[in-house]
């Protein structure tokens, strides 16, 4: 029996759910001494601590350097406490300034014009890969329009998309995923280079503003928002587009191939996408600080101590979701699990990423309905913290 979250091996990602029922029916709140944090793992609980910032505080709750070398912080300086001031990092009122700001760019019309341009950017991926009958679904097909989605909202440049994409992913090594200390180095000069393209994009478009989010964030500062906070606000945002939403889309299809699920008819697509990121979230948890000495289900929980929300275990609760690990593709309330958070902290761009994936849905069906898995491969997932995802995914069609 495992007895505790162990990010380094393979089945904590990939299938910790036997485990993760036993800390639900036994140990609700859950001490683990690898993560250091205590675990909420059932659906109320977790539900209930994101509901309440006044208990369960976020700030600094992002800024997950636990893990980094002396070494390693002296090199990243001020920005070992990276995402400090980053809106799901920060309590109100600091959160409630940030959020108006940010949410002046996902207007629904905003987000609505959005859907054309990726799936355009998606029919014309598979105008070039559809003729050759295979490819890595992870690194060929599930990553472009979506890098390219975002690189257009914020405003980087199309010569730029492979370099933020690169810098993006191992700044999420750094932060979020265990590494030892000579490759955290590696990785700390990454992301100081990707930090100084962001600060350089951000003077620019002050200097010369264009239709875009970084022009439009950068516009309120000295007003609404600091010049740093405009700098996390769109790495943050490059990393759920070049990351998690790629992620999602991934475990999605992986999904849907196994349970023979493929292609979803249209009018299934929107529950299905659901039941998916239910079953298999990119999106494991959030972490929080303990605001004040709290008890829950007779555990203590001092004064400061870590917290993880483990939003994974919640949406395999029972006693929400009826025989949790198996796929239903019209669950009916299978859009009640938490992968975009739940209460104040709730994804800002939750409408763009449900949106990517239901038209990915919709254009790869249509265009692949014969895509299946290629036989022989191993398939595993990367080791994080906070995210699921597949390095690779061979598919032929």
């Amino acid at each position: 029996m495992r007895e505790d979250f162990d990010v380094g091996a393979d089945w904590h990602v990939a299938d910790p759910y036997a485990f993760l029922a036993r800390l639900r029916e036994r140990a609700p709140v859950f001490r683990s001494e690898h993560l250091g944090a205590y675990v909420l793992t059932r659906y109320a609980d977790v539900r209930a601590a994101y509901g309440d910032p006044r208990r369960f505080s976020s700030e600094g709750s992002l800024t997950i350097s636990r893990s980094l070398t002396t070494e390693t912080k002296e090199k990243l300086g001020e920005h070992g406490s990276f995402l400090s001031s980053f809106v799901a990092n920060v309590d109100p009122p600091d959160h409630t300034r940030l959020r108006r700001s940010v949410s002046k760019a996902f207007t629904p019309r905003a987000v609505a014009a959005m859907e054309q341009e990726f799936r355009r950017l998606n029919e014309d991926l598979l105008d070039r890969l559809a003729p050759r009958g295979h490819a890595d679904f992870v690194t060929e097909i599930g990553h472009e329009p979506s890098v390219k989605l975002t690189a257009r909202f914020i405003g980087v440049p199309e010569s730029d998309e492979a370099f933020v994409q690169s810098h993006v992913k191992d700044w999420f090594q750094l932060f979020l995923s265990p590494q030892p200390p000579e490759r955290q180095l590696e990785l700390a000069g990454s992301f100081l280079t990707y930090l100084d393209y962001v600060d350089r994009l951000v003077a620019a478009r002050a200097k010369d503003p264009k239709d875009d989010f970084t022009s439009l964030m950068t516009s309120l500062i000295g007003e609404e928002l600091s010049h740093r906070e405009v700098v996390e606000l769109i790495s943050t945002i490059l990393l759920g587009g070049n990351d998690t939403v790629p992620n999602q889309l991934g475990n999605t299809v992986l999904r849907l191939l196994r349970e023979d699920a493929w292609p979803v008819p249209p009018p299934l697509v929107a529950g299905a996408s659901e039941e998916c990121m239910r079953i298999d979230g990119a999106s494991l948890g959030s972490f929080r600080y303990a605001a004040a000495d709290l008890t829950t289900h007779g555990v203590d929980i001092p004064q400061g101590s870590l917290v993880l929300l483990s939003t994974d275990s919640a949406a395999h609760d029972e006693t929400v979701f009826p025989d949790p690990d198996r796929f239903v593709i019209d669950r009916p309330n299978a859009a009640e699990h938490m992968v975009f958070g739940y209460g104040i902290h709730f994804c800002v761009g939750a409408a763009l990423g449900r949106l990517q994936l239901r038209t990915a849905l919709e254009v790869l069906g249509r265009r692949l309905p014969g895509l299946r898995l290629a036989p022989g491969q191993e398939i595993a997932y990367r080791r994080s913290i906070v995210g699921r995802g597949l390095p690779s995914l061979l598919v032929e069609w």
